[in-house]
């Protein structure tokens, strides 16, 4: 038995840890209350790259497996055809360094190794909230059947299902993955150790070195099913297929361009690095390590490149080595992959 004053000692201290556990776990409190608070102030697009940064790096990222090393230069950047629209204007130059780059569209096989390494969740197949209302995963398919609204949602479409719950990728592991959004692209770049192209630089690889054709394959559109898996006849309702596919298809299915990259025009349509802006290349000084990084709307458009098995002559003809467009960053699309690229 203690003494009644060690008693009073050993009640003290028992007291005085409790104390200060009480304030440690109120600070504790405070600083889970503010980094609550300050999540919950993060806009969804923050709340996104911060996740992205959280993935882990793969061991062999240094690989440079599957990629073409591609000698820089600068090129004249914009619309040089009759079908060239008021965003590729005006013409400009543009230097690109040396890169290492993607033979071909990632491939289902490749993010699939992704995910099952990362454990990572992408935007189709998330619920989420517009307004205070939840809505189930899903994706956007293209209905053709439906003139006034083209993209539907349909609910537990995405990577593995692109087109819908009954569709598949079984045994098309070698087909470009779609359905992925540019929050998905950027998470496999990163894992992968590598990154996204800028819009400048995926012009540049498309055009190939040479810079005055319309084309990834020169300027006679005739030859256009030879080269690339894109939309033929009266669009969207009858495709004669002269290319020999409905939807996409294999990656190397066509032949490469003059820099040995495949499907860079055309198959599907290639998320890049920068926000989209109309009036891009009349302000070519606000750009930031050679692309843009601040956005100018609430839906921060990225800017897509390269076409897809939908793009028509008489549609968007966004297999042009000129021609860009746009999609928000959350979303997923029937039509819509990526390639990376690594800086040397």
């Amino acid at each position: 038995m203690l003494p009644t004053s060690r008693i009073s000692l050993f009640l003290l201290a028992i007291l005085s840890i409790s104390a200060c556990k009480n304030v440690e776990s109120e600070k504790t409190s405070e600083k889970e209350s503010e980094t609550s608070s300050e999540e919950n102030s993060l806009s969804f697009h923050e709340k996104m790259i911060a996740e992205v940064k959280k993935i882990d790096v793969r061991e062999d990222s240094t690989s440079t497996q599957g990629m073409l090393k591609i000698e820089g230069g600068t090129y004249t950047m914009g619309g040089n055809s009759q079908q060239s629209r008021q965003d590729e204007f005006p013409q400009h130059q543009q230097t690109i360094k040396d890169l290492w780059v993607d033979e071909t569209e990632v491939t289902n096989a490749q993010f699939r190794e992704f995910i099952e390494a990362s454990g990572y969740v992408t935007t189709a197949e998330k619920e989420f909230e517009i307004n205070g209302e939840t809505f189930p995963p899903g994706a956007m398919v293209f209905d053709p059947k439906n003139p006034g609204a083209w993209w539907k949602f349909v609910e537990g479409a995405n990577w593995k299902h692109p087109e819908g719950p009954g569709s598949s990728i079984k045994a098309k592991e070698n087909f470009p993955v779609l359905q992925v959004s540019w929050y998905d692209a950027m998470a496999y770049a990163r894992w992968a150790g590598k990154r996204l192209p800028t819009e400048a630089e995926f012009e540049y690889l498309a055009r190939g070195g040479k810079e005055k054709q319309v084309y990834s394959w020169g300027n006679d559109f005739s030859e256009a099913p030879h080269y690339v898996n894109f939309h033929q006849g009266d669009f969207p309702v009858a495709n004669s297929q002269d290319d020999n596919f409905e939807k996409a298809a294999p990656v190397k299915s066509f032949p490469a361009n003059n820099f040995g990259l495949y499907d860079i025009a055309g198959n599907a349509w290639e998320w890049c690095l920068d926000t989209y802006y109309p009036n891009a290349y009349s302000k070519p000084k606000s750009r930031t390590d050679g692309y843009f990084k601040e956005y100018f709307n609430a839906e921060q458009h990225k800017v897509i490149r390269g076409g897809s098995f939908l793009c028509s002559e008489s549609y968007c003809t966004g297999y042009r080595n000129a021609a860009r467009m746009s999609s928000t960053p959350d979303s997923s699309l029937e039509h819509l992959g990526f390639r990376c690229v690594k800086d040397i």
